[in-house]
């Protein structure tokens, strides 16, 4: 039977025409079990066909061929040659040839007589599941690319292609010559064409050729099958890397930034070339720092932002050029439907506000793309105007600007104008709530911007990060946000209904219990997720241009994701500070006065529950350090009650002064001395004796250190 999906057959048909219907056998058995037999309705009207199995040349040699065989029962005979069954055609057999090298003239052979042919792994997995022997209507060797369906781009070579399209087919693969949704698997020589950005969009492997020839080297292990070879950790070896084949320049950064992107296009499979080299395919150019370009680009040349470096490399594939391609200053019509907005305009900062949450929701809405191009230069401008995130947005810098800040997460409820001749307790009320909704917001971007499209379910590329790496990360961000959203609404309200007499102390008293249950979670554990986020930068790419995409947009303010993560660590001092200068500027008289008071006191205890528990949580650290450290550590040192207060080097005095002596570890816990895996408890005031190695000094400890 001719292999028309590999061979160009006499009229001419494509190399790589569907092999959908030479496979359809397969696929209907496989449905169920591809490796039992179909009974049929007319089974009962056919006379039986006894099945035998020819065991061809090395085959027949092989002892655990011959007993899987005798396991599931099937009748065989071993052949050096063809000629020897004269009978091979018999109408009585249905004859299965299992040939164990498929590049043998004896394999050509059987192949040209439309001979059943499989290989022995295939007759080893029968028999190790108990199965009957398949039906296949080609040669199948193995398995191991059973039910997957392959489509091939960019190979120019047609011996090549006809090569790697027939060991798809002998390891029971299907191959299409048209991308359609049923294609599993992308097998690309390049990272053009339409193949190539129809996969990347619908997230479907790309993967090299290597990774088929790979699969065919490991054909003669039983238990590679698609699940061992299609996994993660197999395939992402001969993934396409998203630079392959290009050349890539830089334009407009710092020579710190291309020296990484550079060392990153290397990692990622690609080439880096001067500015103005003709070999060049990509030019990547900082806009915010390059206005034009200072030569005609070529036509093959693509000019695009870093978002699209960043990208590619996040997703790991070339992301599309047409959504990041650069572009020039803004026309002079823009500018002057800009200059309109002027704040020098009555009403200016409504109009400003209104064009903020504009520009903000038409990007939400046309955000089609898991990594949108940043916005043109006068766009991101009217952005970051005011942005409370920026660093120099200080609680100062906001009071002098006389601008009260708006949630991005949730609108004001009355953007009525409040009086501007207020007393001075209203002014530092005021800054509490500019601070305090500055914070909301802070939250709310490190919440949308990096820990929900972390944990985003079919990332393309696969996730970025495990779920562990995130929870130490983010750890309690979203319970202190609901916290504080809950005093910005409180604290709106009060500024928008303002008299002397409303409560400020109230607001914070009201959630002083929710605040000591939420902060020492992250406060605790902030220095692990700084080295976390240091850790994951260095050993995971895909993170660091993350990281690099979304610290770059306006709503990060220019801050690194570490940088945002301390604003937690720092508010509730800010908070106790602020409510202090309130009390300065309350009267005697005023209820509010004792009650801001107590507000303090409460942020304090807060405050120090939290130094509190970080210190032992540290000293937990510390006791875990030493029971791993200590080779053979005594069960019972774990306790609940137990803490380490000191840890000494020290040198052992022998009996005779003029020994040298021993050196030995001391570790002083609050009820018991540790050392040389001994552990000695004490209630007394009893010293104990020893000298320190570093001054040579004796020196004593006792239950009251």
């Amino acid at each position: 039977m001719a292999d028309n999906s590999t061979l160009v057959s006499e009229t001419g048909r494509s190399l790589l025409a569907d092999s959908s219907v030479l496979d359809s056998k397969i696929i209907e058995t496989s449905k169920e079990n591809v490796f039992r037999a179909t009974v049929l309705d007319v089974e009962e009207e056919m006379p039986q066909i006894e099945t035998r199995v020819v065991l061809v040349q090395e085959a027949g040699k092989r002892e655990e061929l011959l007993k899987a065989l005798e396991g599931i029962k099937m009748p065989y005979v071993k052949t050096d040659t063809i000629e020897e069954l004269g009978d091979s055609d018999s109408p009585e057999f249905e004859t299965i040839f299992v040939v164990s090298d498929f590049q043998a003239p004896i394999f050509s052979n059987l192949c040209k007589a439309d001979c059943r042919i499989i290989g022995p792994p295939v007759v080893l997995h029968c028999a190790q599941k108990g199965e009957p022997l398949p039906f296949s209507c080609r040669p199948l060797y193995c398995a191991s690319m059973l039910n997957l369906v392959l489509c091939f781009t960019g190979f120019r070579k047609k011996d090549e292609l006809i090569k790697l399209v027939t060991l798809v087919h002998h390891m029971g693969g299907i191959t299409r010559r048209d991308f359609s949704s049923k294609v599993t698997h992308l097998v690309a020589n390049s990272t053009h064409g339409d193949k190539f950005r129809i996969a990347v969009s619908l997230g479907i492997p790309i993967v090299k050729a290597d990774w088929i020839y790979k699969a065919w080297e490991k054909r003669n292990e039983i238990s590679c099958l698609n699940t061992e070879i299609t996994d993660d950790d197999f395939r992402n070896q001969f993934k396409v890397p998203p630079f392959q084949d290009c050349m890539l320049s830089f334009l407009g950064f710092s020579d710190d930034e291309k020296a990484n992107m550079e060392e990153m296009t290397e990692m990622q499979g690609g080439h880096y070339l001067p500015v103005g080299d003709e070999r060049c395919t990509h030019l990547v150019v900082e806009e915010s720092t390059v206005k034009d370009l200072p030569f005609e680009p070529l036509k093959k040349l693509y000019v695009v932002k870093q978002e699209w470096f960043w990208g590619s490399i996040q997703m790991d594939a070339r992301a599309g050029e047409s959504m990041y391609l650069f572009e020039k200053s803004e026309s002079p019509d823009f500018k002057k439907s800009v200059s309109l907005l002027s704040l020098n305009t009555p009403n200016s900062n409504r109009k400003r506000r209104r064009l903020k949450e504009t520009l903000a929701q038409l990007t939400r809405e046309t955000d089609m793309s898991p990594f949108p191009p940043r916005k043109r230069p006068s766009a991101e401008h009217s952005l970051s105007i005011g942005s409370l995130l920026d660093i120099s947005n200080t609680p100062e810098s906001s009071t002098a600007n006389g601008e009260t800040p708006k949630s991005c997460a949730r609108p004001s409820k009355n953007s009525t104008p409040l009086p501007l001749k207020q007393s001075a307790r209203w002014q530092v009320a005021k800054e509490l709530y500019q601070t305090e909704s500055n914070y909301v917001d802070i939250l709310t971007t490190i919440i949308q911007l990096f820990q929900v499209p972390l944990e985003k379910e079919g990332q393309l590329g696969g996730p970025i990060l495990a779920q562990e790496e995130i929870k130490t990360i983010f750890g309690s961000i979203p319970d202190i946000l609901d916290v504080h959203t809950k005093i910005k609404e409180d604290l709106e309200d009060l500024m928008i209904n303002w008299t002397e007499s409303k409560s400020i102390g109230d607001i914070i008293l009201k959630y002083s219990k929710d605040l000591l249950k939420t902060y020492p979670p992250f406060v605790n554990f902030f220095e692990m997720s700084k080295e976390t986020i240091t850790r994951c930068e260095k050993q995971k790419p895909r993170f660091h241009a993350f990281l690099k995409i979304n610290q770059a947009k306006p709503e990060c303010g220019r801050q690194s994701l570490a940088e945002l993560l301390i604003r937690p660590v720092q508010r509730l001092p800010s908070v106790a500070l602020l409510l202090n200068d309130i009390k300065k500027h309350t009267a005697e008289e005023n209820p509010d006065k004792i009650t801001l008071e107590r507000a303090i006191e409460s942020l304090k205890e807060v405050m120090t529950h939290i130094n509190e528990d970080k210190r032992k949580t540290e000293a937990q650290r510390q006791f875990f350090d030493v029971v791993y450290e200590v080779d053979g550590c005594p069960a019972n040192l774990l306790s609940s009650h137990r803490s380490l207060v000191q840890r000494l080097e020290t040198v052992a005095l022998g009996d005779d002064l003029c020994d040298r002596g021993e050196q030995v570890t001391l570790f002083l816990f609050n009820d018991c001395l540790e050392t040389n895996n001994k552990m000695l408890y004490f209630n007394t005031q009893v010293p104990y004796m020893f000298l320190c190695k570093a001054c040579s000094m004796a020196a004593c400890i006792s239950n009251s250190k």
